[in-house]
């Protein structure tokens, strides 16, 4: 194993303090437990925003804490959920006095430790609600879920929930734009090489010099199928049809194709010429478009596909101002 690291069971916290010091503008970084908020947090009148899970997504989910998208990040150890206790924390150091909702990703431990934390905080008089994002098509069920899997669509949400909070939404008003992106949006992901969870020492899975994993999910999940290496565009063909598939398309679309880690922004953006050209041929308009290291899976080879169907709402939050560490664009 090759990681710029010290000692394995201290990543998360070293990331923490270089996170600190890198970004103290814009965020504060709490320790014991361990969370992340907006530096002017909490934003009273606003509904606050908190997301979290497992280490090793990087940028998310600490990397979209500030204007326009998260009041908070809790971050659990790699691939692994935060407990209740910092769940808890973070929820009441943004509570502004309008609710807090808690965007969860699909996977049991974060489902199950954000509902306990919930409840507590609903014991001290803060009003919770909840999204979970289950955008992953690859597959209905998972040893990690009970349904499908949230992956790169958690983004889309964030941003975009979190400019309704910005712009004054109520909790009920918030949760509903939530829900609406994660019932329009669809992700496929395909892995090219396994990661290494430092702790562990030795790659997630094991994977073929001349084979790929059609369906991955951010932890290094079984997906759909491997197969042996195909080209771009064989492997783009294979995520886009099954994205397609899922749901009935049309007008406008967002195009978000989301690198896992270890895959050169030139390849994401070869990925993306065909998918759009794809979606193009579909009859869609690809009106927004979205490209990088969003949401990885520590230096995994591989990509996502996601697609989230716009509407005028839509895609007036999405372009609204937004300033975090991993994304920026209108203040």
């Amino acid at each position: 194993m090759k990681k710029l690291i010290n000692d394995p069971e201290n990543v998360v916290a070293e990331t923490l303090a270089g996170f600190q010091a890198a970004h103290g503008d814009l965020i504060t970084v709490y320790t014991d437990p361990d969370y992340v908020v907006r530096a002017d947090a909490p934003v009273q009148g606003k509904v606050g925003l908190v997301s979290g899970g497992g280490s090793g997504h990087e940028p998310l989910h600490a990397g979209y804490v500030g204007l326009g998208m998260l009041d908070a990040a809790v971050p659990g150890a790699v691939f692994t959920s935060p407990t209740p206790d910092p769940i808890l924390e973070a929820t009441k150091k943004v509570d502004g006095g309008a609710g807090v909702l808690h965007i969860v990703k699909n996977y049991t431990g974060d489902v199950l430790n954000f509902e306990t934390a919930a409840e507590l905080a609903e014991m001290e008089g803060i009003t919770v609600k909840a999204i979970v994002v289950n955008d992953d098509v690859a597959v209905e069920d998972s040893t990690w879920t009970a349904g499908r899997r949230g992956v790169a669509g958690t983004v889309l949400v964030e941003k975009i929930a979190g400019a309704a909070a910005q712009r004054g939404d109520d909790l009920d008003g918030v949760l509903a734009i939530a829900e609406k992106v994660n019932s329009q949006v669809r992700s496929m992901g395909v892995a090219l090489t396994a990661c290494t969870v430092p702790h562990a020492g030795k790659p997630s899975f094991d994977l073929p010099e001349d084979e790929i994993e059609i369906g991955i999910g951010i932890h290094g999940e079984p997906g759909r199928h491997r197969i042996p290496l195909e080209s771009a565009d064989a492997i783009t063909d294979r995520l886009v049809d099954a994205i397609l598939a899922d749901r009935d398309w049309s007008g406008k679309v967002l195009l978000f194709v989301n690198g896992m880690g270890g895959t050169p922004e030139a390849e994401l953006y070869i990925v993306y010429s065909h998918a759009r050209k794809r979606l193009e041929d579909a009859g869609l308009e690809v009106a927004r478009s979205l490209v990088g290291n969003y949401i990885t899976s520590l230096e995994m080879q591989g990509c996502s596909i996601t697609v989230l169907q716009l509407d005028d709402e839509l895609t007036e939050l999405y372009d609204a101002p937004v300033h975090t560490v991993a994304l920026r664009r209108g203040v």
